[in-house]
């Protein structure tokens, strides 16, 4: 290796190493309130179907944002739009601390799922970056940090809350989960390199439903985002229920909501850093999703079924395994289809329509939960497993035949 050579390896690792500091930061903020949500419902007398909306409020948010800054960032560049989004979510945090009833709740979670939409930038960042032969790896290890920092959110929040003093019990965790935003938000303007090359600028603006249609005509691109959104209509729903489900079977409170995300943030760290890259090299992308799908399914259908909570957590790592080696690589299967100059369109579009499923998701898991049975949504995202897994057929079938 030459020294210009050199010089560019250590300039795409301080990047990486950057990129991935801010992540932490900010997801160890968002990790932070996520197990508090149905307790901090609660402490308002919200029924389950207001906690699960919630999280369906944000979904919405999310929804109409990330298609948005994902594009915004093509032209603009990515450090300008992390520096907007991730600043003004640490400020939602600040408003959702002092929210006087749960209706200003719902607005706020709103407003922040907007400005939280900005995962595709990060990727489209991570992408940039990253020469396409490495991005499957990459996404793994950037899903390493997504992972540590669902490990210390969740930790500090469930040491930090109150829930005997009601509402008031979350403030101080709320507020916390703001200066995870804001140290974050500083690290972008001290720290983070613009990526986007300078050519992506020049190319004219077109309506979404253009990108809509090219990406639905692609024949990976468009598997891909109906596996994103089949499987995220179930897990969205877990997500929302979890922490009433642990509640009502074994009486578990935000403390060991904290601490069992803690552990599986520690695996999901791992599994993500180390164990995903390495199946891809071995597997192939297409093999090592369809992997992931088959571990959560099973998870999934553990812990609905487990009569103890050591049990339920086994399920919940079989899914975090699943999880952790299925969504890099959709991501992954992604940047490689796109054309370089349309990578955060194409994962806004992906991340937005995982966003919609997050919308639906946790509503359908409310009505399940308090009409049919507390397990009934871990049922139902089990079986959504199964036509996830036949367009990840369709996704191996075409990736070999271009290639």
């Amino acid at each position: 290796m030459n020294a210009a050579d050199r010089d560019a390896a250590l300039t795409e690792r301080r990047a990486l190493i950057v990129l991935l500091t801010v992540i932490f930061l900010m997801i160890a903020g968002f990790g932070l309130v996520i197990p508090l949500l149905p307790f901090f419902a609660k402490a308002f007398d919200a029924p389950a179907w207001q906690v699960t909306l919630l999280f369906s409020a944000f979904s919405v948010g999310q929804f109409l944002g990330e298609p948005f800054w994902g594009r915004l960032s093509d032209r603009i560049g990515r450090k300008p739009v992390l520096i907007i989004t991730i600043t003004a979510v640490a400020l939602s945090y600040v408003a959702l601390a002092f929210a006087p009833n749960i209706a200003f709740a719902f607005a706020i979670r709103f407003l922040t799922g907007i400005f939280a939409g900005n995962i595709s930038t990060l990727q489209g960042a991570m992408a940039d970056i990253t020469p396409p032969e490495k991005r499957a790896g990459r996404m793994g290890i950037m899903g390493a940090a997504f992972s540590a920092g669902f490990t210390t959110g969740p930790a500090i929040g469930g040491l930090l809350a109150q829930p005997s003093r009601g509402a008031l019990g979350f403030q101080l965790p709320l507020l916390v989960a703001a200066g995870f935003g804001i140290a974050s938000a500083i690290a972008v303007i001290a720290f983070v390199r613009e990526s986007r090359p300078e050519a992506h600028a020049q190319r004219p603006h077109r309506p979404r439903i253009e990108g809509l249609k090219e990406a639905w005509a692609h024949p990976v691109v468009s598997r891909i985002l109906a596996i994103s959104f089949i499987v995220v209509v179930g897990f969205a729903g877990i997500e929302a229920t979890y922490g009433l489900w642990t509640q009502a079977r074994f009486g578990w409170g935000p403390r060991e909501i904290g601490l069992a995300f803690m552990g599986i943030g520690v695996l999901g760290a791992f599994c993500q850093g180390v164990l995903s890259g390495r199946l891809v090299r071995r597997y192939g992308e297409p093999r090592t999703l369809t992997g992931g799908l088959v571990f959560m399914g099973l998870g999934l259908v553990t812990q609905g079924l487990a009569p103890v909570w050591p049990v339920a957590v086994l399920g919940f790592a079989f899914v975090c395994i699943g999880q952790s080696i299925c969504f890099p690589n959709l991501t992954a299967l992604i940047s490689r289809a796109a054309s370089p100059d349309r990578q955060g369109e194409m994962l806004g579009l992906n991340m937005s329509g995982m966003a919609l499923a997050r919308i639906g998701g946790p509503v359908f898991a409310g009505w399940l939960f308090s009409s049919v049975a507390p397990g009934a949504p871990f049922a139902s995202a089990a079986l959504l497993i199964l036509p996830g897994l036949y367009f990840a057929g369709q996704v191996r079938r075409r990736v070999h035949s271009l290639a």
